[in-house]
């Protein structure tokens, strides 16, 4: 028994030995074939220069993987799992892997996820002999811009167009009634309507295109809100008199900001005036102003038809009237709130509407506050004063 327990301990060995040594080989190749394929060098200082371009940048090898991208590539969605994943930059891509000719292209790019697409401009270049490098800026911001002033070129000229042509209408009206005295003088009121319209609306149209032209004040001054108020509501005297409307303000003392007065006095002049416009006869329209927190806030209140929720979001817009019928009975051009907007934004503030959507509204502009403020809301220790000598006892 013990000659055969013995050979068959030494058979199970022997193959316990061979499949270790068989292993081993196994293993020693794989190592010795992953040794035969080294990492694809990539030309120096590449991966510096992708670590810090804003654009999205990527070194390809010609299979189309990915070798090196710049954090943007990732961010943007240009590069994922180590794939480029949109086909129409791929194509580019095998391309100059295939001819080494540069190629650009404009390409609208679906983002995943999200409805709305990217507008980029591309470029894929050779990059040594085994790779390619792909550039893509995003245009999106710009193509939008451009869109708006476009938009805003249209609304101008379509907004011109109409009290020019009634001017020329009323011209002709005059020629053809110069016999009847009464009707020259009705034709001639009314073309005297339009062109205080008409300088209205190109006055407001190069406010708001010097607004938008400088998104930072330059040498913003302290301004007192308490005079920015009083001086908005002086212009606006006669108009709310005329409609017997009642003109209140309640302005806290010592509230500064840092700006432009002239803006701030625009900003104000023009709430105050949509709602003598907007308002009845025989109402009242507020102003207040507030320090709250380390903002200012100043309220302009009417009693007017008020503003409903799905127009709220709206009415900021450039041209944008609720009632154009109404607009142009009180001569509004729907710009006013758009320069308001504007104005606050140059301010580092913003501006809401509170509606209920049946009566009355308020426009709230709030603004940071300057430190002098600050420094006059803080209460500050009495000054001590000298004691009285006391008398001398004799």
């Amino acid at each position: 028994m013990q000659p055969t327990t013995a050979a068959i301990l030494g058979g199970v060995a022997g193959m316990l030995i061979s499949f270790l040594v068989w292993a081993a080989i196994t293993l020693s190749d794989r190592e010795r074939a992953v040794e035969r394929e080294p990492e694809p060098e990539v030309p120096r200082g590449v991966g510096d220069v992708l670590a810090v371009l804003r654009s999205s940048g990527v070194v390809l090898d010609h299979s189309g993987g990915v070798v090196k991208s710049s954090p943007a590539a990732i961010t943007y969605g240009i590069v994922r799992n180590g794939r480029l994943i949109h086909d129409e930059i791929s194509a580019m891509v095998a391309q100059v892997a295939r001819d080494g000719v540069i190629r650009e292209a404009q390409l609208e790019l679906s983002r995943s996820g999200l409805s709305n697409v990217a507008y980029v401009s591309a470029r894929v270049a050779p990059l040594g002999a085994e790779h390619v490098l792909l550039l893509v800026d995003d245009q999106t911001q710009g193509r939008r811009v451009e869109e708006t002033r476009r938009d805003f070129v249209a609304n101008v000229s379509h907004e011109l167009k109409t009290p020019v042509g009634g001017i020329s209408l009323l011209a002709e009206a005059v020629m053809d009634a110069k016999d009847d005295p009464e009707a020259v003088d009705r034709f001639a009121r009314r073309m005297q309507s339009e062109a205080v319209r008409l300088s209205s609306l190109i006055k407001e149209i190069v406010e708001l295109s010097r607004l938008q032209g400088t998104p930072v004040l330059q040498d913003p001054q302290l301004v007192e809100i308490e005079d920015v108020v009083a001086l908005a509501l002086e212009h606006l005297r006669i108009e709310a008199e005329a409609k017997n409307i009642t003109l209140t303000d309640k302005v806290a003392e010592d509230l500064y900001v840092r700006g432009d007065e002239d803006m701030l006095i625009t900003a104000v002049r023009n709430l105050v005036g949509n709602a003598i416009s907007y308002s009845d006869a025989n109402t009242a329209v507020g102003v207040g102003a507030r320090l709250q927190g380390d903002t200012v806030e100043i309220a302009v209140t009417d009693q007017g038809p008020g503003i409903p929720e799905h127009e709220q979001t709206r009415i900021f817009e450039r041209f944008y009237r609720m009632d154009a019928a109404r607009s142009r009975a009180t001569g509004g051009t729907g710009l006013g709130l758009s320069i308001v907007k504007h104005i606050c934004a140059n301010h580092g503030g913003d501006i809401q509407v509170w509606s209920d959507g049946a009566h009355g509204s308020t426009f709230t502009i709030r603004l940071p506050v300057a430190a002098e403020s600050l420094e006059a809301a803080t209460p500050q220790p009495p000054t001590p004063t000298a004691p009285t000598p006391k008398e001398s006892r004799t």
